[in-house]
């Protein structure tokens, strides 16, 4: 106990940082997500489905070369998804959010490799890979 009264800010800052830690475990972290770099080689190696969850008007400004548009309010059972549960896939919007919540449907689904594009759309950009029109 005396070590703990005479060490209190480093026992401060260990509960402080094992809570953090214990928050991002329970609330599901950012391990699926992949920086544009990643989202390539799942592409190129592992054939992986990029799903745009964007509405079709932003799908029509630019999207990712090759992804399939399957707006959020329609990706349950939408007949765009890969038939088969295990396909890897990527999930991409213009800056994440609307694709975290899309990656949480598929996952629900039975989707088992699913990953969503760190950043988005905006990050691909900015990695400036290509899109298309």
């Amino acid at each position: 106990m005396s070590f703990l009264m005479d060490n209190w800010i480093l026992a401060s800052v260990t509960l402080a940082s094992g809570g953090l830690l214990a928050f991002e475990m329970f609330r599901g972290g950012r391990g699926d997500e992949l920086s544009p770099q990643d989202a390539v080689q799942q592409i190129n190696r592992h054939k992986a489905v990029v799903l745009d969850v964007c509405n079709p008007e932003e799908f029509a400004q630019g999207h990712i070369v090759g992804s399939r548009n399957v707006p959020l309010d329609q990706i349950k059972g939408h007949k765009q998804l890969p038939s088969k549960k295990d396909q890897p896939v990527v999930v991409v919007c213009q800056a994440g959010i609307r694709a975290r919540k899309a990656a949480s449907v598929l996952r629900a689904e039975g989707y088992t490799q699913v990953n969503v594009l760190a950043g988005g759309l905006r990050a691909w950009r900015e990695a400036q890979f290509p899109v298309e029109r």
